[in-house]
């Protein structure tokens, strides 16, 4: 069952023989599962999230969520910041959370050249940047796929040959826009299989939580399929967060580096982009800045519920909001101006950049590391 954000998430707690346990520890679970469902654009098999909970408490265990990353070069804001922001919500709900760096993945589709040690390099780049930029690493993991897969080779290809054994090859073709690929694009064979290999990926791990963006629905979809092909009574419950638009409205791209906030930009840089980024009066849908605000400022907990758009007294003076909705009321009413909102975008992620920008001065492995994968992309 699919549901939108704006769904109520579902709770459904089992209390049977539960007399002698406190009421609180029921509203504790709810709040819990409201956490972790709070960053979903779309999630599926979060009715039985409850229910998963319960079982690893009872187990004295944690719940497992992922994220597969392909390293790729420079590392745009959302999957610094914002990955850092729902990892967070995860570990913090109790949950243990595994960073499956995809480096064999990215050698299969091609990227940086297919060249694996350029394509570690960045991978080694995004986890020192997940840890300058806030990100609790009590209950986080970093695997390397090539690592893993060939400790344990028999276990995953077993899996990836049962998986596309039991679908079509047109079924695994749908799901190959999770590589970025569009439906007419002429694919290699190994980016045919990816989808298999993303799909075991899941069984692998014995993850209990998917966390990606909604751009792999595709292949969350192809697992909750392969469960029920193989009469697996454990499906994994998908929590798909929302992809963030490019600085012109449309979809971000790392081929076009003036469309996104990468996590190495300078102040100056920062402010240019977002100088000239798309922001029309009163307009809402696909204004990238508005998106900023809705995704990562209100949404840092060093931030939200307190944002305050700073003007000159003969622009109105300073404003406070306590939610992402009361801004956007503002702007539509034109309460607020495209000028007010771009400039203290600027100021509020120099501050959540401030981490990187200072090791970037400070830090000559980092600098060093970060001059290396940026010069792939070049």
């Amino acid at each position: 069952m699919d549901l939108n954000k704006t769904d109520t998430v579902k709770t459904t707690i089992d209390t049977t023989h539960t007399n002698d346990v406190p009421v609180d520890h029921y509203t504790e679970l709810e709040n819990r599962c409201e956490k972790i469902c709070s960053f979903s654009e779309e999630m599926i098999n979060n009715n039985k999230l409850p229910e998963l909970l319960q079982h690893h408490e009872t187990k004295q265990t944690k719940p497992v969520a992922y994220d597969g990353f392909e390293p790729s070069g420079r590392i745009h804001i959302a999957q610094g910041i914002i990955r850092t922001i729902n990892t967070n919500k995860l570990t913090d709900s109790g949950c243990e959370f595994i960073f499956w760096v995809a480096d064999w993945f990215a050698k299969l589709n091609n990227k940086m050249g297919g060249d694996l040690k350029k394509i570690q390099t960045a991978g080694k780049l995004m986890i020192e940047t997940w840890k300058l930029c806030g990100m609790n690493m009590e209950n986080v993991k970093f695997l390397w796929a090539s690592e893993e897969i060939n400790t344990r080779a028999n276990e995953y290809w077993s899996l990836v040959m049962d998986i596309a054994s039991v679908n079509s090859l047109s079924r695994v073709q749908r799901c190959c826009k999770i590589m970025g690929r569009r439906d007419d694009d002429e694919l290699n064979a190994s980016q045919i299989f990816y989808p298999c290999m993303q799909c075991a990926d899941i069984f692998f791990l014995n993850v209990d939580i998917c966390s990606l963006g909604v751009d792999q629905r595709k292949v969350n979809m192809l697992a909750i399929e392969y469960c029920d092909k193989i009469k697996r009574k454990h499906k994994p419950v998908v929590l798909s967060h929302h992809m963030i638009i490019g600085l012109d409205g449309t979809k971000m791209s790392k081929s076009n580096p003036e469309n996104a906030i990468f996590m190495d930009d300078a102040p100056s840089d920062i402010k240019r982009k977002i100088k000239k980024a798309y922001c029309p009066p009163k307009i809402v849908e696909n204004n990238p800045i508005l998106e900023y605000f809705k995704y990562i400022i209100f949404e840092h907990p060093d931030i939200k519920n307190n944002v305050t758009i700073q003007r000159k007294e003969e622009h109105g003076g300073n404003i406070m909001f306590s939610n992402y909705e009361l801004l956007e009321l503002s702007y539509v009413n034109e309460e607020l101006y495209p000028g007010d909102i771009k400039n203290n975008l600027v100021g509020y992620i120099n501050t959540l950049l401030f981490p990187i920008q200072k090791a970037l001065t400070e830090d000559k492995e980092f600098k060093e590391l970060t001059k290396r994968v940026k010069s792939y992309n070049n």
